[in-house]
């Protein structure tokens, strides 16, 4: 089975809409080598699927809500199903990852799979992101490495070998954060406001919003709506919208090479096109244009 195609297809909300493998075989690998430049990062994103990202060489940078993590090369992150996360490389990193439906372990949610062990470990509060470490984690890091070669060079009974791998790396996560059956707290207040803001901005980007908007979207005060943003993604909710802004504008300047830059400026909520240049340089150490033809050579 070939490794997929790295790249995030996201709905209002942040949640992913791209299939992660197939209906009979619902696990997918990613392998890709980020840079050091702004744009080349995992965005802020979730899905439905628990998802293994590990560090082949480099080092990675990994946030979840509250939480960050410094990667090193044979290290690992495992992120829960439903949890935001955020990745860039530190300076220079290959990732691989795999991205799998519990189902792949369960069959369905009536069996002792996942009565007694996988639904339990998803409804752990304490389970957002799990970092594998080399010194103390070699069965699970092994795991996935077993699992992922089998499914990147499409091994005879690969199917087998990944589902028996994550199984074993997903009751070492099982033994380490033991989960109480039943314990399902749902998602918290935090988590949803959060999802409710970012579903704001993602609509409304194009449009000239206020914090007073993006907190009015999650029903707080501006005063929670700071907080909720510093302890989730640890930035503030304008800082965040110029930067979609501006990698909106990145994307647009690569896939339409027809529109004109002070087009792509309004279309993404900038009142002007100097300042939209003024502010992508700042981020991208460029101009618009540059960037462009920069994205134009690199196609070809």
């Amino acid at each position: 089975m070939a490794l997929q195609v790295c790249g995030l297809t996201l709905n209002s909300t942040r949640r992913e809409l791209k299939a992660h493998g197939t209906v009979d075989f619902p696990c997918a690998g990613y392998s890709k080598l980020y840079t050091a430049r702004a744009d080349d990062v995992v965005f802020w994103h979730w899905h439905d699927e628990m998802e293994i990202m590990y560090v082949r060489r480099g080092r990675l940078i990994v946030r979840v809500p509250q939480k960050t993590y410094l990667l090193h090369e044979g290290e690992a992150v495992v992120v829960n199903a439903d949890v935001l996360h955020y990745a860039a490389a530190d300076p220079l990193c290959r990732l691989d990852s795999l991205v799998f439906s519990p189902a792949l372990i369960t069959g369905n949610d009536q069996t002792v799979y996942a009565q007694k062990y996988i639904l339990p470990l998803i409804a752990c509060s304490s389970f957002d992101g799990v970092v594998l470490r080399r010194e103390t984690n070699e069965l699970a890091l092994r795991a996935f490495v077993c699992a992922f070669d089998a499914l990147a060079n499409d091994t005879s009974g690969f199917e087998f070998i990944v589902r028996d791998e994550l199984s074993k790396l997903c009751f070492v996560l099982y033994q380490q954060l033991k989960p109480r059956p039943g314990g399902n707290t749902g998602p918290s207040q935090n988590d949803l406001r959060i999802h409710e803001m970012l579903s704001f901005i993602q609509d409304n980007y194009s449009r000239d919003i206020t914090l007073t908007d993006i907190a009015r979207a999650a029903d707080v005060s501006e005063r929670e709506c700071l907080r909720c943003f510093q302890r989730s993604i640890q930035t503030s909710p304008m800082q965040y919208l110029l930067k979609y802004r501006i990698m909106q504008g990145a994307a647009q300047l690569a896939e339409h090479p027809s529109s004109t830059i002070s087009e792509i400026a309004i279309s993404c909520g900038f009142n002007s096109p100097s300042n939209f240049t003024k502010l992508f340089r700042r981020f991208y150490n460029c101009t618009p244009r540059e960037y462009r033809n920069m994205a134009r050579n690199f196609e070809k």
